[in-house]
């Protein structure tokens, strides 16, 4: 292989790596998202079906800060996000 190419290869590697590390992130948080808001009427177990059907993890689950509030922190591969979602009008 020439110079050239090898540095070709590098290049596509490490664009294949951070495009796929953005994906993770984009889908850990759409997983936060989507548990934070399930888990308003359905509680902590209803964070936890969601983010499983997303292939993520429920890492903690709190009701608050406010007394309408709940947040949620999930992991999806070695990535996490955190949501925060309110009944508050």
């Amino acid at each position: 292989m020439t110079v050239a190419a090898v540095l070709f290869v590098a290049v596509v590697v490490a664009l294949a790596v951070m495009g796929r590390t953005a994906i993770d992130r984009t889908r850990a948080q759409t997983a936060a998202d989507a548990a934070a808001l399930a888990s308003l009427d359905g509680g902590r177990a209803a964070a936890v079906s969601l983010a499983h059907r997303h292939d993520a993890e429920v890492v903690t689950w709190s009701r608050g800060p406010g007394p309408s509030e709940v947040t949620v922190v999930v992991r999806l591969g070695d990535t996490t996000a955190t949501a925060r979602a309110s009944n508050n009008p």
